[in-house]
This record gives structure tokens, sequence and C-alpha cells, in this order.
């Protein structure tokens, strides 16, 4: 099974306010062997100015990211680097919601179809009610991460590699890791879904409307109304003219 650990860094927490990503890292795990692996790793120009509350958290600063190429100019790349494999993410939906958000963006097709492992979700399950970021995650299989003083795309992936193995078996291959896989559009609804299904409900709530009620009077002025529209237009309505036809 080929896995590709990714992680990415970004502006703010929300693509639809026009947050974007600066970072995009990714490794290669294949037969669950991190000792051999393939790298995948751009720094990215949001075009946007990043917040300073954010360079905090990964130290990536407008100066770092001017000269850097868009998503738009490396976005192939990592479609080609993620072909036929199974994404694994810490937090799957706030990272395939920026990538997923960006590819639409850029006029790419979005990767719904691809499967996907959230190890946050996972780790809930496995420790319920205990802190399960990926720093706390390090700390519980004594991995180490002393070199982690900020986030960075390229080193969480590969802790997040360590994480994994260790939460699914270590080396060997564990039965139960295919239950956790599941389709990147289970974790992210692109807004033209969003629309479609919004739509679907107010049709739904529409037909669920009892019919007006019709009073005597109203049937009455209804049928003054079409014999009028009748001798006005020389019998030739064309409801009458459909009504001829169904017969």
């Amino acid at each position: 099974m080929r896995l590709i650990m990714l992680d990415t860094e970004t502006t703010g927490l929300s693509p639809q306010k026009g947050d974007r990503m600066v970072e995009i890292g990714a490794v290669e795990v294949c037969n669950r062997d991190i000792t051999q692996t393939r790298t995948f790793h751009r720094m990215i120009n949001p075009e946007r100015p990043i917040p300073a509350e954010v360079v905090r958290i990964h130290g990536i600063d407008d100066a770092k990211v001017k000269d850097k190429p868009t998503f738009a100019d490396v976005a192939q790349d990592f479609l080609d680097f993620i072909q036929g494999g199974t994404l694994v993410i810490h937090n799957a939906p706030f990272d395939l919601g920026f990538i997923m958000h960006e590819l639409t963006l850029f006029g790419f097709d979005p990767i719904q179809d691809m499967p996907v492992i959230d190890t946050l979700a996972m780790a809930k399950k496995q420790f319920p009610r205990q802190r399960n970021n990926l720093n706390a995650l390090c700390d519980r299989f004594d991995i180490n991460r002393g070199h982690r003083q900020l986030h960075g795309a390229l080193l969480d992936s590969e802790l997040l590699a360590e994480v994994y193995l260790a939460m699914t078996g270590g080396r060997q291959f564990s039965l139960h890791m295919d239950s956790h896989v599941q389709p990147a559009s289970s974790y992210v609804r692109l807004p033209s879904a969003m629309s479609g299904r919004q739509e679907q409900r107010e049709t739904a709530t529409l037909m669920r409307r009892p019919p007006p009620t019709l009073r005597p009077e109203d049937a009455e002025r209804h049928e003054i109304m079409m014999q009028r529209m009748r001798k006005e237009s020389g019998g030739a309505t064309v409801w009458d003219e459909t009504v001829k036809e169904m017969k």
C-alpha cells in the first residue's frame, strides 16, 4: 500500500474567507517502510499578506515566499506525486479544504475520490478525552520531536509517518487499517456541491407545503377571466390548443 503523509501551512483557518496555502509537504511510505521514502515539498506564494499571528506558528513570512511559485505553478507536480496513493493527514478536513479549494480555484479537478485516512479521527477513537495533536502523539509513542520548534509541512509529514505506523501496529501490516479509509469528498464539501444540496433542500421544502386552498369566489373569478381571454383571442388560447392535442 502506497501511503502519502501530507501536511500544509496556511495564512489562516478558512479558504472560504480568502486564506491560502504557503507550504505543502508530503512523504511517500511504501509497504510501511520509512527508511526509504520520496518527498514532495514546496513553498508557495499565497498572493496575499501573511498575518503576524500566523507567522509565529510556522515562521513563514511574506519575505520567504515573495519569490516562490503560486499553487497554480506547483499543482500538477503535486497531483503527479500523490497519484495512486492513499493520503494520510492529521485533521484531514483542514488540509483537504485548502487543497481542494485551490485546485478548484485554479481550474484543476478536485481529488474527491482519492482515499484518505484522518489520523486525528483515529487518535480520538484510540485515546478518547486526551490531547491528540501531533506533539502529544509523538510524546505518547516516544517519537523524537526535539527538532520541531515551529510547524513545518515537510517535518510534520515525516513525524506523521512515524506516528501513523505506531498507531497501526508498527512495521507490520495492520488489518484494521483499511476501516479508516474514506474518500476525500467525505471530508470536504466543495461550494458547488454545497450549492446543489441547498437547492435540493429548498425544493424538498416547497414540495412538502400543502396546496393552497381555492375559495369558490376565486374559482368563479378565474373562469370569468379565462372566458374573456378566449373571446379576445378568438378561441385560440394556448391551453385550449394543448388540451386538444392531448385528446
